[in-house]
């Protein structure tokens, strides 16, 4: 018998969440560092909403929805969607975007944004399938040498 997928927004930075995003982060790049700083920010922050994926209690997923108001309307961003490579093909990326989606709904988003890289055809065939469109847009990226 499978175990039960929940789907649930973190309220607090407790140990044993934070190492299940530890764990889970070189799988959603290389580079991701862990910083247990700004994970506690991060759960802190109102306009921030981090949701867990668990099956059997185990972190084995988890996305960001970050909200903010702008002159134009409240705006919505999905950022690190990343679900266990032992777990995947399960859904359990879909049930996180829902998820993502009803909440953003919640709020008064009014656009919500993500991007991907063009080689992750599953998530972006995901995304497409959940009523995301793609931008003809230009994406730009400002890093400080000294970011850390």
């Amino acid at each position: 018998m499978e175990d039960e997928l929940t789907i649930s927004i973190a309220t607090h930075a407790d140990d044993a969440v934070a190492e299940e995003i530890r764990r889970l982060l070189p799988q959603l790049s290389q580079t991701a560092m862990f910083d247990r700083e700004i994970f506690n920010r991060m759960v802190e922050n109102e306009s921030v909403d981090l949701f867990l994926a668990r099956l059997a209690g185990r972190v084995v997923g988890m996305a960001t929805l970050v909200t903010f108001p702008i002159p134009t309307g409240v705006r919505g961003h999905i950022d690190d969607v990343v679900v266990d490579e032992l777990t995947r093909g399960r859904g359990i990326a879909r049930e996180l975007l829902t998820a993502l989606i009803a909440r953003a709904q919640a709020l008064g988003v009014r656009s919500l944004d993500l991007t991907s890289r063009p080689s992750r055809e599953s998530a972006i065939r995901l995304y497409e399938a959940s009523g995301f469109v793609r931008r003809d847009s230009v994406l730009f990226r400002y890093q400080p040498i000294d970011s850390r």
